[in-house]
């Protein structure tokens, strides 16, 4: 498994790029989001990985943060939806409007898309609210929710509960982020709570 390329940035198209690593270059597809984050040809660049396999395709696909990286899992664990389309989305929306979209249930955004249509926009926001809504998981994150924001685990705290669930899926833990959302105004919308928590994290990893 390729965890992550680092290297020298040789190739810097849309929707591609090759890094350099001990003189092999590894071209990596990727999102329009993430190649408008890499430097300019020869400046050192890292890039987190999947490979895709399926019988005669094998492709790397790489970005720039861990949690586009997760986006892009979770978009081609959805049926009928593969890379070419997850990355697509991914080029559209970041991966905190992504989960965004599937907390609040949003599927016509994602139509907005070239190639994805109503249906499979629809599944995508089915499958994967199931998935980061599932008994196990929302019972936690509801309980969290109530826990650090010291309200009462219905009402004025589902946005606290819908903006963790989203963090979630991008990659960040309950750990990281519940602190967090504890000492915010459970009556920000959901959309406030993710973009405060967001750039609280950035900045507190800035120092």
């Amino acid at each position: 498994m390729i965890y992550s390329v680092r290297g020298r940035l040789t190739v810097k198209e849309l929707g591609f790029a090759v890094i350099e690593c001990a003189g092999v270059g590894y071209g990596c597809k990727t999102s329009y989001n993430t190649i408008s984050r890499l430097g300019e040809i020869g400046s050192e660049e890292m890039l987190y990985t999947y490979l895709y396999v399926r019988e005669d395709v094998v492709e790397l696909f790489g970005f720039a943060t861990l949690q586009e990286l997760s986006c892009f899992k979770l978009l081609i664990s959805v049926s009928g939806v593969g890379p070419k389309a997850a990355t697509s989305i991914l080029s559209d929306v970041t991966p905190e409007r992504f989960a965004l979209l599937v907390a609040s249930g949003d599927s016509k955004a994602f139509t907005k898309t070239k190639g994805i249509g109503a249906k499979t926009a629809q599944r995508i926001v089915l499958e994967l609210k199931d998935k980061i809504s599932s008994e196990s998981i929302s019972g936690s994150i509801s309980g969290d929710a109530a826990q650090f924001a010291n309200i009462p685990s219905e009402g004025a705290s589902s946005s606290v509960a819908e903006a963790l669930e989203a963090l979630m899926v991008l990659g960040y833990t309950q750990g990281e982020t519940a602190p967090i959302l504890g000492k915010l105004d459970p009556a920000l919308s959901t959309q406030e709570l993710i973009k405060e928590t967001l750039r609280l994290m950035a900045a507190k990893n800035s120092r």
